[in-house]
């Protein structure tokens, strides 16, 4: 009968274990924000605000708020952990956004850029923040 009760016990910690490093893993923590960044939400401390719209090929779009001390958007959505991407000539260029590749030399698709529905001149980490605009992100061929 011990026998039975201590491996029961031992079955029971196993499967609460399991269960611990399985919640652990669904999403990654970058600089305290959790990536995905979930619709509604509002990330980040500071005294700028910013709106961001992230949509993806299937038209689905994510909207969320960022709260900043940066500069620029690009060094505030990288500091949350939000984008990244490699550095070039022309300055950041965003490969993920809010968790989604896209890679312009592997599948034909880019994040394009855009400042208040129209399409940015200028990249993220070379734009200014505005308090109260919308940036967006959107997965284009």
């Amino acid at each position: 009968m011990k026998c039975h009760l201590k491996r029961l016990l031992a079955l029971a910690l196993a499967a609460v274990m399991l269960l611990a490093l399985t919640a652990c893993g669904k999403a990654p923590q970058i600089g305290g924000v959790t990536i995905p960044v979930q619709d509604g939400a509002v990330i980040g401390q500071g005294s700028r605000t910013f709106a961001v719209e992230v949509t993806v090929q299937d038209g689905k779009t994510v909207r969320f708020t960022v709260r900043t001390d940066q500069e620029t958007v690009g060094a505030a959505l990288q500091e949350l952990g939000v984008v990244a991407g490699e550095q070039s000539s022309y300055g950041l260029y965003i490969k993920t956004v809010n968790g989604i590749t896209a890679d312009y030399d592997r599948d034909g698709v880019y994040w394009a850029f855009y400042i208040d529905g129209g399409y940015a001149a200028t990249g993220a980490d070379q734009t200014g923040i505005t308090d109260g605009s919308v940036y967006a992100f959107r997965v284009e061929k």
